[in-house]
């Protein structure tokens, strides 16, 4: 059977590790063209690098637009964390969270457009968060940069409609390399693991192939009618009150 996937391209955003390498690998065992962009790449990825860094325009500008006559899908991994409440994050860190997390989607999107237009099958997934829906503690800045993506998500699916499908994932609290480095900062670092577990109602972290996987159907003709949407893969944490 041929793959859906066969003769498509996608670019992959933050794909040198976690989520968007998952992603990448899973879109080329599918059949697509993969370039994956980061600010550095991968030495071991197996798939085209562009080296960009999603804060500088013109630096995006000069690597996307002319690398893709057409474009099929754009995933936007790329992004950072931040902890504290409302108070404990000075005007620097929420100038720099929000140019990564929001405006540097803006800039890999409206980059790619030209070629996505091109394409009869355009699809964007944009990474937003649980943290986007749900009021988690020490997380101010970080959930204010995740629920402008899920509006910047709304809000480009409605520009585009009918030409270009736009998604995003709201992942719960995921296994990744950059969840690794907090958890090695605490105190106790096995004791906040239990109780990052325990705040998913099934128990268990999200792996990086599980929203990845989510990533991937998003993005593929398989979800042809699906635009607008904002896919929960939280392990219910969004939906669910289990009693204690």
């Amino acid at each position: 059977m041929t793959s859906t996937w066969d003769g498509r391209t996608a670019l992959v955003t933050g794909a040198a590790s976690g989520i968007g390498l998952h992603v990448a690998h899973r879109m080329r065992e599918l059949g697509a063209e993969v370039i994956g962009l980061d600010r550095t790449s991968h030495p071991d990825a197996g798939f085209e690098f562009l080296a960009a860094d999603v804060t500088d325009r013109s630096a995006i500008d000069a690597a996307v637009a002319p690398r893709f006559e057409a474009l099929d899908v754009l995933v936007n991994c790329a992004g950072i964390g931040a902890a504290g409440t409302i108070a404990d994050n000075d005007d620097a860190e929420w100038r720099r969270v929000l140019d990564v997390n929001v405006v540097g989607i803006a800039r890999v999107t409206a980059a790619a457009l030209p070629a996505l237009l091109r394409s009869p099958t355009a699809a964007i997934v944009n990474v937003s968060s649980i943290a986007a829906w749900a009021g988690l503690p020490n997380r101010a800045l970080y959930s204010a940069s995740k629920g402008a993506v899920q509006a910047l998500t709304l809000a480009t699916a409605a520009d585009y409609i009918g030409r270009v499908r736009v998604n995003c994932v709201c992942p719960g609290t995921v296994d990744t390399p950059w969840v690794g480095r907090l958890l090695s900062q605490a105190d106790d670092a096995d004791a906040e693991r239990r109780s990052l577990n325990a705040r998913q109602p099934m128990g268990r972290l999200a792996t990086a192939e599980e929203v990845g996987s989510a990533i991937c159907w998003l993005a593929s003709t398989e979800a042809s009618f699906v635009t607008g949407t904002a896919l929960g893969v939280d392990g219910g944490m969004n939906g669910l009150r289990l009693p204690r």
